[in-house]
């Protein structure tokens, strides 16, 4: 799905914003329209231009949206860099076996 960012952008709603210093991130829960759920790549872009934060840096928790609606939320985490990003998020299995 191509997002156009002009598009995007003026449809942008941030519901909440809080800093979380204990883990050194920004949490962050938006509303978007959209025809299609977003992609988790098209979220990513979307979040990393409006926050200015590396696509690297942001973990993408949910994507929801109503039936019916073309209102997606997004729920995400905000970390100040990739190093913080890996010490603070779990470890998923498939990685862990790769990693092996």
């Amino acid at each position: 799905m191509q997002l156009k960012q002009d598009k995007m952008a003026s449809e942008l709603k941030i519901l909440h914003e809080k800093e979380n210093p204990l883990f050194s991130r920004k949490e962050v829960q938006i509303i978007i329209n959209s025809d299609k759920t977003p992609s988790k790549e098209d979220s990513l872009k979307l979040l990393s231009d409006n926050f200015s934060v590396s696509p690297e840096c942001i973990i993408i928790k949910t994507i929801k949206g109503k039936f019916g609606r073309d209102e997606f939320t997004i729920t995400a985490s905000l970390y100040k860099s990739e190093d913080i990003k890996n010490r603070v998020e779990p470890k998923l299995k498939k990685k862990k076996e790769v990693a092996k």
